[in-house]
């Protein structure tokens, strides 16, 4: 007769998947993972779905499609938590207090001599975190009901601090409570993608040494990014960031009555599994019109426009009057790679624009796996030295700069 796996048996079954799936996990990491309880932060959850690699909602967000709250996937808290380095004795702050999860894989790793805080804006996310947290046994960490974009000054500086949030700008708030030399990971959001960025601080400048693609909901107060329907039934959206001149208007009438897109293929194919969203990240070193297309099933269904390569987000290149987006298209000629990566354009500059995207997509192929240097400086110091793409954004800037 088959017995019901217990927690400990369910939890240690999660990790060996991540690292059965190649998530990098160190042997610190490791060990948190193993020992403290998911299902404890979020009761009533069954205990199957509690260690699926899959996000929970704790709290639905009554204005929007997104959470107000969340237990994040498991491998991408390993991933971050991998990204922060977190030493024996840190001082750790934690922006986003969630379920309480992660603050007590903190705990774990900064150990007894060590300190976590957790600070969050709503009332209720808090109650819970700091309730959950008792109740597994770590009353040490400190929960705060707070604005994240503030930090927590009374207990800076810190060794480490990890954005358990979505952000779009880096508070300037945060730069006087993180020690030098001290790390910080976050979730940055530029020209409509996110990625995991972990930063050393450098005297008045974070510099990045990893970064990953991720999803996470964004944190209160920051709308440095707009989002406009190009079609009257907001089947078809553009996002895009406050800095791009973006003519909303003249992209929706390029999409408007019959209008005929036009296709173009690279030479670049991949396989089933293999990841394209470098094209994205590399676009956004060096051209600002870059920005993410949003298509829903209804526009699909009635075949508004060419398919994108993923439906939901794939950036796009917005000119005047003029579009063009990433695509996907099967060929059977490799049937290692038998996908091959395109353009769909439409409007007066079509054709241009589908060949601009056409080179970000050729040069993303000639070194598929290079990630830029991303550099962060405040707003009101002084800009980055060196070679590099500067994006400007009310609180910090940040410069992309590709070695290859």
């Amino acid at each position: 007769m088959n017995q019901t796996p217990t927690a400990a048996e369910l939890r240690d079954n999660l990790v060996d998947q991540m690292i059965l799936n190649t998530v990098s996990l160190t042997s610190d990491v490791e060990r948190a993972l193993r020992t403290v309880g998911r299902e404890t932060f979020i009761p009533g959850v069954d205990l199957k779905a509690a260690y699926a690699d899959q996000a929970v909602t704790i709290k639905d967000n009554p204005n929007g499609p997104l959470a107000l709250s969340c237990a994040s996937v498991p491998s991408v808290v390993a991933m971050m938590l991998v990204q922060l380095d977190v030493r024996r004795g840190d001082n750790v702050l934690e922006i986003g207090a969630g379920t309480g999860y992660n603050a007590a894989l903190l705990a774990e790793l900064a150990g007894a001599p060590g300190r976590v805080t957790s600070i969050d804006i709503d009332s209720d996310v808090a109650l819970h975190a700091r309730t959950m947290l008792d109740r597994a046994g770590y009353e040490h960490v400190d929960v705060i009901e707070r604005d994240g974009l503030t930090g927590a000054p009374e207990n800076a500086p810190y060794d480490r601090m990890l954005a358990a949030v979505g952000l779009w700008d880096v508070p300037t708030a945060w730069w006087d409570q993180l020690r030098e030399g001290g790390r910080l990971v976050l979730p940055l959001r530029w020209r409509g993608q996110t990625r995991s960025v972990a930063l050393t601080r450098r005297g008045g400048t974070l510099v990045s040494d990893d970064m990953a693609l991720c999803g996470f909901v964004p944190i209160i107060g920051q709308d440095g990014e707009r989002t406009a329907a190009l079609d009257a039934d907001d089947t078809i959206r553009v996002h895009y960031d406050e800095d791009q001149a973006v003519d909303v208007d003249a992209l929706g009438d390029s999409l408007r009555g019959d209008a005929q897109g036009i296709e173009a293929l690279s030479e670049q194919r991949i396989g089933g599994e293999e990841s394209f969203d470098g094209v994205w990240l590399r676009a956004t070193a060096g051209d600002d019109r870059v920005c993410r297309l949003e298509v829903t099933p209804d526009a699909l269904t009635r075949e508004q426009i060419i398919r994108p390569a993923i439906p939901s987000r794939s950036p796009l290149l917005a000119d005047g009057g003029s579009l063009a987006y990433l695509i996907v298209r099967r060929e059977g000629i490799d049937p290692q790679r038998p996908f091959r990566l395109g353009a769909a354009a439409y409007g007066p500059r079509a054709q241009a624009l589908a060949q601009d995207l056409i080179a970000h997509i050729e040069t993303w192929g000639e070194a598929r796996t290079a990630v830029p240097r991303l550099t962060i400086t405040p707003a009101n110091g002084s800009p980055a030295a060196g070679p590099g793409h500067e994006i400007s954004k009310p609180e910090s800037r940040i410069m992309l700069t590709y070695w290859l």
